[in-house]
């Protein structure tokens, strides 16, 4: 456990909670009316502010159930709350459905806060990089679909063989 001090900015609002135990994230709610059309996106305060520690930051994840009935996703999933950051959070949604506009009232959960330990790296400069058996394999070299010709010639996928 970790004890982190929160203001509420707006004394309406719950504390953010953990639906079940051992739940990974606490609910996050809006404060404001709003109408997210198809594609668009827009900028929800939660009327939250928190110190996290030292050596952690807390993460803004989106809500299962919102992106499966509606379509609505937190744009730069995670956001990332930095331990030095005192403001409000805020959460950009985004509706990817292509018809529908979703409706969200105030008090609606809007996303999950998930608080974890991180560490700080220190960056150093070498010549070249160790070896490994995956090397430069990224976007899709795992497999899961057949690489076109321009992809293996490019070096971004390994060639697909029988």
């Amino acid at each position: 456990m970790v004890d982190i001090a929160l203001t509420r900015l707006d004394p309406g609002v719950p504390l953010p909670a953990y639906a079940h135990p051992g739940d990974a994230g606490a609910d996050l709610v809006t404060t404001v009316d709003a109408v997210i059309g198809p594609g668009e996106r827009r900028l929800l305060p939660t009327g939250l502010a928190i110190a996290l520690p030292t050596g952690y930051a807390a993460f803004v994840h989106p809500r299962s159930g919102l992106a499966l009935r509606h379509g609505v996703s937190v744009v730069n999933t995670p956001g990332t709350i930095d331990s030095g950051y005192r403001g409000e959070i805020s959460v950009v949604l985004i509706n990817h459905d292509l018809t529908e506009p979703v409706r969200l009232s105030r008090g609606d959960r809007i996303a999950q806060l998930v608080v974890q330990r991180v560490e700080h790296a220190v960056f150093h400069e070498v010549d070249a990089l160790d070896r490994t058996g995956r090397g430069a394999g990224g976007y899709g070299s795992t497999g899961g679909h057949l690489a076109t010709e321009e992809e293996v010639r490019h070096g971004a996928a390994p060639p697909q063989g029988n």
